[in-house]
């Protein structure tokens, strides 16, 4: 594994520069075009290192063959498990359940579906309440991400929320299999992020390297803008993200 930079204060100087950040953010808001739309939630929360030395859901080491461009025996530190990412300011990053009819076991944001005649930053902290059992109101919104086209079928709204120090994760079994919170200094680690080609397709697909495992698009690229835009501060043009493609296995 690289090197990871040290973990980043959660307060309120974070706060304000992820405020200002997004404010000034030239949001991309694409059209539906038939497809449905979703939300999602960036909560960041506070979290103390070395809480998670130990993943209580180990991946099946056998599924990670069906990443793009992993290669067994090359990449011994590709395991599937998520651990020792916590410490200070951080995401949540949930894993959904190996039952779930699509997307199963796949790393995910607290979200989901609009419902009829809602909005996305709505449906956003429904999700997080309901998935997470974090509560909040759209004082704690800080802001919204471009949108993402999924090859499944929708457009993503990522909906950057500040859950508060006193944050406790309550995962819903029937949605999540387990919930990480992950120091947002992983994600400005020097080999992150990666792309692999795949014949599939002519778009590069991006991958976040993250203890032991890859997270993939559409929740890597949402994950890789908030990291250019709200943490290394790039202006809005140079933090486009809806070109990086997604691996197959997620296209259903």
């Amino acid at each position: 594994m690289a090197e990871v930079p040290d973990p980043l204060a959660y307060d309120e100087s974070l706060r304000a520069r992820v405020c200002e950040r997004l404010a000034d953010h030239d949001r991309i808001e694409l059209p539906l075009d038939g497809r449905r739309h979703a939300a999602v939630a960036i909560l960041l929360v506070d979290s103390q290192l070395g809480d998670d030395r130990i993943d209580p859901h180990a991946f099946d080491d056998s599924d990670m063959t069906k990443i793009p461009g992993f290669v067994p025996g090359e990449e011994a530190a590709l395991d599937g498990r998520m651990v020792d990412v916590a410490g200070g300011a951080s995401f949540v990053l949930c894993r959904r359940p190996a039952r779930m009819g699509r997307h199963a076991s796949q790393w995910a944001l607290p979200g989901g579906r609009l419902d009829p005649g809602e909005h996305p930053v709505e449906a956003a902290l429904r999700e997080t309440h309901e998935e997470v059992g974090v509560e909040l109101d759209e004082s704690a919104v800080l802001g919204v991400l471009d949108d993402y086209a999924t090859r499944s079928g929708f457009v993503m709204t990522p909906v950057v929320v500040w859950g508060g120090s006193a944050a406790v994760i309550t995962p819903d079994p029937g949605e999540v299999l387990a919930a990480y919170k992950i120091g947002l200094h992983h994600l400005q680690r020097p080999d992150s992020p990666r792309y692999v080609d795949i014949p599939e397709s002519d778009r590069p697909v991006v991958q976040i390297p993250l203890s032991g495992d890859l997270i993939h698009a559409p929740t890597g690229a949402v994950v890789l803008q908030f990291r250019w835009r709200c943490l290394d501060g790039l202006p809005s043009d140079q933090t486009r993200v809806g070109d990086l493609e997604q691996p197959v296995f997620a296209w259903g």
